[in-house]
């Protein structure tokens, strides 16, 4: 099965998304295969892998046959990592590979053909998408079985959503394939918790001292800054319930990440959350979504 990341923005977490339920895929003995799409290359760096300037990539791949480009299979790209998921390497190169794309005959089916000669070796392909509309977007979803849309918890994350819904239309109208994405994971959710109650615990919940302190002495009023904090809190906290429940109306099947330190510190290391913080707040949570995509297959 393939599934593809994709969001036209950057910053929605869609690599680290990708990389993290990989990850916890792997670690359930599935047989994964990451394919970086992305000129930034993050997946490759975030698998622990340092190209050099001579290793075929995913620029060969997509440039493969075009004009006097050799053949490149994917098959001669793979590496194995560290944390035993196979990756398709990515390289600044790829960013060069749109203008030959464009003049190219089913350009839109270059990876889905690419990837054909080694579906049957996978349980698992994830397929990480660069945040643009361009080409390398369109084959990425046009190979799609599967496709997870990722979104950040922002104010303007759902004005991303229209766009993409305009991508999608466009790929059934040119190419006749429909695009209906399977999940929404909405990453770094963090809201907190509710300001807390200025009156004091119900008597049954408290020590005796508490009590007696509460009896004597009065609970000082708060300072207008945490007022005012108090007042942002609840407002935030609103906006994302109502985000949350929008959000759910428009996908089938949706997630959220909580925002985690570790998540970078994994990627330091070029490790996977599964690998190495699997029981943070963020690693809890793509297991969960690990185990929801592995249902699919």
């Amino acid at each position: 099965m393939i599934i593809t990341f994709s969001h036209h923005k950057g910053g929605t977490g869609k690599t680290t998304s990708c990389l993290n339920i990989a990850g916890f895929c792997a670690r359930e003995g599935k047989k994964v295969l990451v394919v970086d799409c992305d000129p930034q290359a993050n997946a490759t760096a975030g698998l622990g892998i340092r190209l050099q300037s001579s290793d075929r990539n995913m620029y060969d791949v997509f440039m493969s046959g075009i004009e006097d480009f050799p053949e490149t299979r994917i098959i001669d790209i793979i590496k194995r990592t560290d944390s035993g998921i196979d990756l398709a390497p990515s390289h600044l190169d790829l960013v060069g590979t749109d203008p030959y794309l464009y003049r190219t005959p089913n350009r839109a089916g270059i990876l889905k053909d690419a990837l054909s000669r080694v579906k049957d070796s996978y349980d698992l392909i994830f397929v990480d998408t660069p945040p643009s509309m361009g080409q390398l977007v369109i084959n990425g979803l046009f190979a799609a079985d599967r496709i997870i849309v990722t979104l950040d918890s922002g104010t303007f994350a759902l004005d991303g959503v229209a766009t993409m819904n305009t991508i999608f239309s466009d790929i059934k109208e040119g190419l006749g394939k429909e695009i209906h994405p399977d999940m929404a994971i909405v990453t770094r959710w963090g809201e907190g918790v509710l300001p807390a109650s200025n009156e004091p615990e119900p008597a049954g919940e408290q020590d005796l001292l508490t009590r007696i302190r509460n009896i004597f002495y009065k609970k000082p009023e708060p300072a207008p800054a945490e007022l005012e904090a108090a007042r942002e809190q609840k407002t935030e906290h609103e906006r994302l319930e109502a985000m949350l429940k929008d959000i759910r109306q428009r996908f089938p099947i949706v997630y959220t990440v909580p925002f985690s330190p570790g998540v970078y510190e994994a990627q330091k290391r070029g490790l996977p959350l599964s690998h190495c913080a699997p029981d943070s707040n963020a690693g809890l949570a793509y297991k969960s979504i690990s185990y929801e995509v592995m249902r699919w297959n």
